[in-house]
């Protein structure tokens, strides 16, 4: 019989100071649109994403297809890095990286505020 034994602690990752946490953008948005992208390597959505009056409409691809349709998608809340420079991804040009955590299937699920905070509002 094998005895069973605690997982030790994980290695650290390097700290961070304040400053160099507030320099990445975290703000709320809301998806308007949801739309297959089939020129992806792995399945994924075109996202518009709109972040308010200050920083508008932001498009992002996202490989979130097995756990959400586009009519899921829509009108959702989710947080995303908009400081990031664009990046092309296949055919589009992302501007912003919609965050989410996988899974135990590996499968993305969307890091949401748990309630309604005005579009472009920054995580602090």
């Amino acid at each position: 019989m094998t005895a069973m034994t605690e997982p030790g602690p994980r290695a650290p990752h390097p700290s961070l100071t304040w400053d160099e946490f507030m320099k990445v953008e975290l703000r709320v948005g809301r998806i308007v649109s949801a739309e297959p992208f089939p020129k992806a390597r792995k399945p994924a959505y075109i996202l518009q994403v709109d972040f308010g009056p200050e920083l508008g409409l932001r498009k992002s691809s996202a490989q979130i297809t097995a756990l959400y349709t586009p009519e899921q998608l829509a009108g959702r809340l989710v947080v995303a890095v908009v400081n990031f420079p664009p990046k092309q991804i296949g055919s589009i040009m992302s501007t912003c990286l919609v965050t989410g955590f996988h899974n135990e299937q590996g499968d993305v699920a969307l890091c949401v505020p748990d309630r309604n905070v005005p579009l472009g509002t920054r995580l602090l």
